[in-house]
């Protein structure tokens, strides 16, 4: 099974130098080089799962890559019950956007560069999630940032969006400081970065202060790979790429790194149960400030995107509370309902020419059947109404919550699901129901072409179905799956009883509350409405976090680097380059004198010569 593992990262990063190489020449064909090796490596992964369902496992080195002291490093994998979860959602979603980017990215002259991009960050997300060490991992890691940051700026010559590409990759610079740091404080007390030498060891060998400063770290990385507070600033202005692109970095895959990175170190999350709450407490605050702005939003990508921060928020509370099998099924149920949502949007904007403008919209569930059928699907979905996929696996986070002790984490949990049952449905009606806004852009609206819907219709079944993977709650086919992973590290498991049912109940009602709301003020005509209050005018302008990332550190960072290029720059270094020029210039104006091409002055200086000598020949 190594070479199938191996064939399924080398699929995409072959499609990629096959695009990259030849893409100009190839133009339209390189859509169905890129999707054809993905797609290989679609059908791969599922014999992985297969394999691993049957009780098999994989972690082997291929090659030592470094070697310094007594620290190594190797090109290894890993397959069990975690990785190949990851793989199989990665390549699923990827395949079918691949197929919706066909008719999507028709005719846009970067096409073939478009589909390099996209092979090459699905490369790089499968080295991260297959790798066995965490420096492999880190290679991984990069690579996505640097696709995103390619995808982010696709279209380049639009300012935004090359400002959206500089932003994302210098925000998720700073966590990714935070993730090296802790690896190097593993290497420090270990003298590995390899997974099962640093889990065999880490209890015996490093003190709980040191695993709990490695644990929080790593939780810095993760903040910056899935947008949580306070590095969540980039994800939101990463909508000014592709749709495609929203969908799959952004909402269904690269963001979910952090979560999976944090599921993979359970063993240290364990160890370090301070870490354990930092990290639950910063996603419950991140899903209800994220879930607050999407309230109010009136942009489509947008509301998606800061929808996608709250959900990760709940990921994070799911491991933070040690309910790893939690955080996993909800990444996956998420992939599906918000990849189709993301899908859906683009299909919206791909009728409405780019409109994003929610206010714009309305009545399109007449000219856009599929799209508007899909994406009542995908919000029912993450309403968590059952028996959808997002009911069970958004439930089990929260009762996980509960049973954990953290009754405060569970009850603001509720909260959030009534908020995004809200702004969910606020979106369907604003776009799809009562009377068109703008008629002119509405008489222009027309269905998709099937390469953009029939992956709608797929991923819509995804919504459906894949939540029953973890039923009966706590006691699924996933947790039996993952059990090998995390088993051992399972906290706050969810256990059969009226109180579990209650529970669920109650987050349903409080779903079906926040739709009712939706369209009570969707009925009144106060759903688009524009207030004058002050909660209202800081949600529009999400909670002024980036005015005061700039007030506080753009700004003075700006500032002392004009400084330092002022004087350090301009006066030391320029004076001392300006300096040595004007000396040279000196000496050469003095060395003119002696050559003016004049007898008299040449007999001049040969007295004065002659006279000096004289005087240092007969002085005594």
């Amino acid at each position: 099974m190594l070479t199938a593992t191996i064939l399924i990262i080398l699929f995409p990063l072959a499609g990629a130098v096959i695009n990259g190489l030849l893409g100009n020449r190839l133009q339209k064909v390189s859509g169905y080089v890129g999707t054809l090796a993905v797609g290989l490596s679609w059908l791969l992964s599922l014999r992985v799962l297969l394999w691993v369902v049957g009780g098999e496992s994989l972690n082997e080195n291929i090659y030592e890559w470094i070697s310094a002291g007594n620290f190594s490093a190797s090109v290894g994998f890993q397959v069990d019950a975690l990785s190949t979860m990851m793989i199989v959602t990665v390549t699923t979603v990827s395949f079918f956007i691949h197929i919706y980017s066909f008719g999507y990215m028709h005719g846009d002259p970067g096409f073939a560069r478009f589909y390099t991009y996209l092979n090459l960050f699905v490369f790089s997300m499968l080295v991260l999630v297959l790798a066995n060490n965490y420096l492999l991992m880190f290679v991984g890691w990069e690579g996505v940032g640097l696709c995103s940051y390619l995808l982010i700026g696709f279209w380049y010559e639009r300012k935004s969006a090359s400002d959206a590409g500089k932003k994302a990759f210098i925000v998720n610079r700073i966590g990714d400081f935070g993730f090296l740091l802790g690896m190097f404080l593993l290497i420090s007390n270990l003298g590995t970065l390899q997974f099962s030498e640093v889990f065999a060891q880490a209890p015996d060998l490093i003190s709980t202060g040191t695993t709990t400063t490695i644990a929080l770290l790593f939780f810095v990385g993760a903040c910056g790979k899935s947008a949580q507070f306070p590095l969540y600033v980039w994800l939101p202005d990463a909508m000014e790429g592709p749709t495609p692109v929203s969908s799959l970095i952004h909402a269904a895959t690269m963001v979910t790194a952090g979560v999976y990175m944090v599921a993979r170190s359970n063993v240290l999350y364990t160890l370090a149960p301070t870490a354990g709450v930092v990290v639950a407490w910063v996603g419950v605050f991140t899903a209800l400030l994220a879930a607050a702005i999407a309230v109010v939003n009136t942009d489509i990508k947008r509301v998606l995107a800061y929808s996608t921060v709250s959900q990760l928020g709940y990921m994070f509370i799911a491991v933070g509370v040690g309910a790893y099998t939690a955080g996993i099924f909800h990444l996956f149920t998420h992939a599906f309902f918000k990849g189709l949502m993301f899908l859906a949007a683009g299909s919206v904007m791909h009728a409405m020419s780019d409109e994003l403008d929610m206010r714009k919209m309305g009545g399109l569930l007449s000219k856009m059947k599929i799209t508007g059928i899909t994406f009542w699907i995908g919000a029912l979905a993450i309403a968590g109404i059952p028996p959808l996929a997002g009911f069970w696996s958004k439930d089990e986070i929260l009762v996980s919550a509960y049973h954990a002790g953290h009754t405060e984490i569970w009850l603001l949990g509720v909260v959030g699901a009534a908020m995004t049952a809200f702004y969910m449905f606020r979106l369907i009606f604003m776009t799809f129901h009562g009377t068109p806004r703008d008629q002119a852009l509405h008489d222009h609206a027309h269905e998709s072409p099937s390469s953009m819907t029939v992956p709608l219709i797929a991923l819509a079944a995804g919504s459906v179905v894949v939540g029953f993977v973890g039923v009966p709650p706590g006691h699924g086919w996933i947790d039996g799956f993952l059990v090998s992973v995390v088993g051992g590290h399972q906290a706050g498991a969810v256990s059969h009883g009226l109180s579990n049912w209650a529970l669920m109940s109650i987050s349903v009602v409080v779903a079906v509350l926040g739709i009712g709301i939706a369209f009570a003020m969707f009925r009144s005509g106060r759903l688009g409405a524009v207030s004058t209050k002050t909660i209202y005018k800081t949600l529009e302008n999400k909670w002024y976090v980036d005015e005061i990332y700039n007030a506080v550190i753009v700004r003075p960072i700006h500032k002392l680097s004009h400084g330092l290029w002022t004087v350090f720059d301009t006066i030391i270094v320029d004076g001392i380059v300006n300096g040595l020029g004007y000396f040279v210039q000196g000496v050469g104006w003095i060395a003119t004198r002696f050559q003016s091409g004049r007898a008299p002055t040449y007999a001049l200086w040969m007295a004065l010569g002659v006279v000096t000598m004289l005087y240092y020949v007969t002085a005594p």
